[in-house]
């Protein structure tokens, strides 16, 4: 079988990650890349061919990738804020008589439900098999942990009520993360997505839809707890660019969320989410529970079977070469191996390479992207009325947080 030839849109740090996940996928290259920083595409690039996983070259547009026969499918990584003009490209391309047998979108699809609408509806105009980039629900854990619960533990005594998901680190890699006009919020908006969607997969009964459970209250808090100190804040504006000021441009570095659910049975499931710019630990934290009436399982990145100890006189370089987002070079730390297969990304990259190939549907799609957003953009709008409210609440579609327009004061109540 012919690889399927892929062609990375972004090349920082996601995108990256997702190509060293492909040295564990078959029958498909990394051949090209795209960004609109010329120097980033051609490293990134390099990095593909330099792993194996593809003779990858830099492209000049989106439009001359597309329309390159060697290019197969697309997967979208560049920033938020960029989302819409660059599926905009694509589809221009593609009516332009370029062909492509998918398109997948890293979380998340948009910065709210408007946005996630129209990119959904731009890859519909031109027939696109779709994907949407969840790499937590492929995590090994969590695939084999949902398949021994259900196939064990719900069968004999009843199906899961409960599912908590978190992810927690210190803060993103860029400067647009941390901007909430540019990338649509905060840290709920960034990574609440992933912990959503696992609480979702791991309350569905495996081969029913996700719709055979539905959302419908929501309840949801944001806070800044840690960057809006003045010491952080100074620190953060000397890291990352004077156009990051969460002294005058706060968002939120802390969310959670209870997502209340009913099964078509009418049974009620409870879904606890959370998620944190503020944590400080050895790295980046990823974990997740699900409890029913008689079993439960927990799944924690950090829990590592490997661990290192460097006492104070080994003083290197800061790095991450132990765990994403790490956090220390000396004292006992975990060790990830292989981060890109313990979070999910090769079994990820694994299943919509196969879906297109095979011109199948994926296990989630850009429909998918679009429900989840209009979760989270629920969950601002509890936050903001500092109340349950049911779900789907009036005005949804229209809705863009306050964190993002600029209007949000931490600590104030409507």
């Amino acid at each position: 079988m012919t690889p399927l030839g892929i062609g990375f849109i972004g090349s920082g740090f996601n995108a990256r990650f997702h190509i060293q996940s492909f040295a564990g996928v078959r029958d498909a290259d990394v051949r090209g890349v795209w960004s609109p920083n010329a120097a980033n595409a051609k490293s990134t690039a390099a990095l593909a061919s330099k792993l194996e996983v593809g003779n990858a070259r830099a492209y000049r547009s989106i439009a001359e990738m597309v329309a390159d026969p060697a290019i197969d499918a697309i997967w979208l990584c560049g920033p938020n804020q960029a989302r819409i003009e660059n599926v905009e490209e694509v589809v221009k391309a593609v009516k332009a008589g370029a062909t492509l047998r998918g398109l997948a979108c890293e979380k998340p699809l948009a910065r709210n439900v408007a946005e996630a609408k129209k990119v959904a509806k731009l890859a519909a105009s031109v027939g696109l098999n779709t994907g949407y980039l969840e790499n937590q629900l492929f995590a090994p854990d969590i695939t084999r942990g949902k398949e021994l619960i259900w196939a064990r533990g719900a069968a004999l005594t009843g199906r899961p009520y409960l599912a908590r998901a978190a992810e927690e680190h210190s803060g993103p890699h860029m400067p647009w993360f941390w901007q909430a006009s540019l990338q649509g919020g905060g840290v709920l908006n960034d990574m609440m997505c992933h912990s959503v969607e696992v609480v979702r997969h791991l309350l569905t009964k495996p081969g029913e839809p996700r719709s055979s459970i539905r959302p419908v209250r929501i309840t949801g808090q944001i806070a800044s707890l840690k960057w809006t100190r003045p010491a952080y804040s100074k620190r953060l504006s000397a890291a990352m660019g004077k156009d990051v000021d969460y002294q005058k441009r706060p968002a939120e570095d802390f969310a959670r969320a209870t997502i209340e659910y009913e099964a078509e049975s009418g049974e009620r499931m409870i879904g606890e989410v959370t998620t944190s710019w503020s944590f400080v630990g050895a790295g980046l934290r990823l974990s997740a529970e699900l409890l029913g009436p008689e079993y439960s399982m927990s799944w924690n990145t950090l829990d590592s079977g490997l661990k290192l100890f460097f006492s104070r006189e080994v003083k290197g370089k800061a790095g991450e070469d132990l765990v994403e987002k790490q956090n220390a070079e000396m004292g006992m730390m975990p060790v990830i191996a292989d981060e890109a297969a313990a979070y999910g990304y090769t079994a990820e990259n694994r299943h919509f390479v196969r879906a297109f190939t095979r011109g199948e549907k994926g296990m989630l799609t850009f429909d998918d992207g679009v429900e989840v957003m209009q979760i989270l953009m629920a969950a601002y709008m509890s936050a903001e009325k500092g109340r349950t409210i049911d779900f789907p609440p009036r005005g949804l579609d229209s809705f863009s947080p306050e964190v993002a327009r600029g209007k949000w004061q931490p600590g104030k109540k409507d």
